[in-house]
């Protein structure tokens, strides 16, 4: 029995269930955020700078994931929130159990045709492992974020940046993306 809720609790740990992190304190980044870019979806690039003075989001996404029905809350939040300066980024990648094995042209058609999703979606990325995009590289590592290192523990696992540029949340695949201590972090938990 004692074997069996052990192996049970390992199981959720590693699936990231519940929260990674949570808010953190924001200090200076060693690496500016803000001089990052990355590929969109449709092949044109995203630069950083625009989001300076903007609560920025990111997100690692997948189209076959228990946690794929959570692309509906992302645009909520997108929506709810987008005027009060908050900007949401999906990052496809298909680095957990090839959960997201489709082009960047199918990804973009799977997000709009099943939930509407409008929020900047950005072209296919590894977040973890060698090759690991450098958004990634920034978002983990604590000698370039200047706050943390941390590991994408599996899909929807969420990041939040400050206006500043500076990191102040790591939120599990788990947490629902209107969770108001991700909310809280811009404003919108009140």
């Amino acid at each position: 029995m004692l074997r069996t809720l052990l192996s049970g609790m390992s199981l959720l740990s590693f699936l990231g269930c519940g929260r990674a992190q949570g808010p953190i304190n924001p200090v200076p980044p060693v690496a500016p955020f803000h001089a990052l870019q990355a590929v969109g979806i449709a092949g044109d690039t995203v630069h950083f700078a625009a989001f300076k003075g903007h609560t920025v989001l990111l997100v690692n996404t997948a189209s076959r994931c228990g946690y794929t029905p959570q692309y509906a809350r992302l645009q909520e939040l997108h929506q709810r929130y987008k005027d009060q300066g908050l900007v949401v980024l999906g990052f496809p990648s298909n680095d957990f159990l090839g959960q997201e094995p489709g082009s960047n042209e199918e990804i973009a058609g799977f997000c709009k045709e099943n939930y509407g999703v409008t929020f900047p979606m950005m072209a296919k990325v590894r977040v973890k492992g060698g090759g690991r995009d450098p958004v990634y590289e920034w978002l983990t590592r604590k000698d370039l974020n200047g706050a943390m290192d941390s590991k994408v523990k599996w899909n929807f696992q969420k990041y939040v940046v400050d206006g500043e540029g500076r990191l102040i949340g790591v939120f599990s695949p788990a947490t629902d993306p209107l969770d108001p201590a991700i909310t809280g972090l811009f404003g919108g938990g009140k």
